[in-house]
């Protein structure tokens, strides 16, 4: 079974109106760690933040020296940016009604629009997708990553496989496991995670070779910045990320796990468009990709927000020039 699929129908299935779901985002400090999936539990302050905007706020402005109060230069805020980067950084947070920005004596000065809330999410879930266990790659050293750095509140490990005991004395003793068919959408619990302790030190598996790994400690600090990075990357980019395939045979309600997915009523199964779709496909019939607005099933079947109001956009760079 292809991960593709399986990932997507996970997705599918696990989408409400209680959290928020990503697919492929960055999970380290210093290594080149990626999840599968990230599942984003609400905090209390999360209204807050999806009242900002309904992208990704850049971690640079939010780490910035700058508050809702004095304005202040662009320069003094970024000095160790170049004058480049120092721009598209304010650009992008100007974009998100994150930052203001405005001219003086020909310099740019930026302040914040709002309060950035530090309490808009609460636990984030890290869920590592391996439908045939008997194909495990790397997932030993995934998972043992995961439990060690700590970036995660819990980990999971996802399958469409029997889970044997030899699989299960394979894995860290803290990561939890799930059954999940994607036809059917059946998802079941065979072992709960256990909560890993994200505000101590943690350690990071840089780099690993037969027989030895390259590790770093990792403090509280930059764990904090890690996972809210995380949390922004999460709320800005979603799950829905692929492109509709130009055929007829796409239908995207056909896939009984999940709603707004590349469905094919050829090959009868969820498809990457990719790497499955195209003129090579037997069943190719070609037509204009299925109109799907993927803003907004999303807003209708998750605690995501799409164009939030109350918040007065800026067209960017025009003040640069003013």
């Amino acid at each position: 079974m292809r991960e593709y699929r399986f990932e997507l129908a996970l997705c599918g299935t696990l989408e409400d109106g209680e959290r928020l779901l990503a697919r492929q985002l960055g999970a380290h400090v210093h290594g080149r760690r990626i999840a599968d999936v990230v599942a984003l539990d609400p905090g209390p302050e999360f209204e807050q933040r999806a009242a900002i905007t309904d992208g990704t706020i850049p971690p640079a402005a939010i780490e910035s020296p700058v508050g809702p109060g004095q304005a202040r230069p662009l320069r003094d805020v970024f000095p160790d940016r170049r004058p480049d980067e120092r721009h598209r950084i304010a650009d992008r947070a100007v974009e998100a009604g994150f930052f203001e920005s405005e001219r003086r004596h020909g310099d740019r000065y930026v302040r914040q629009v709002t309060r950035y809330p530090d309490a808009w999410f609460d636990r984030l879930v890290g869920i590592e997708n391996k439908p045939d266990l008997d194909r495990p790659g790397d997932l030993q050293t995934q998972l043992r990553t995961d439990v060690s750095l700590g970036l995660f509140d819990e980990v999971i490990l996802a399958t469409a496989s029997h889970v044997t005991g030899a699989h299960r004395n394979r894995l860290p003793e803290e990561v939890g496991i799930w059954r999940f068919d994607p036809d059917t959408g059946e998802r079941e619990v065979l072992k709960e995670p256990t909560s890993l302790s994200t505000d101590e030190w943690g350690l990071e598996v840089i780099e690993r070779e037969p027989g030895q790994a390259a590790v770093q400690p990792v403090d509280p600090a930059a764990k904090s910045r890690a996972r809210r990075r995380l949390a922004e990357r999460a709320h800005g980019k979603g799950w829905r990320t692929f492109a509709w395939p130009a055929c007829t045979r796409c239908d995207p309600d056909g896939a009984e796990a999940a709603p707004a997915v590349p469905y094919c009523a050829y090959h009868d199964r969820i498809v990457n468009p990719v790497e499955d779709c195209g003129e090579a496909c037997p069943g190719h019939e070609p037509a204009d990709p299925s109109a799907v607005d993927v803003e907004a099933v999303r807003d209708s079947r998750s605690i995501w927000v799409h164009d939030p109001a109350g918040r007065q956009r800026r067209q960017v760079g025009l003040d640069r020039f003013g």
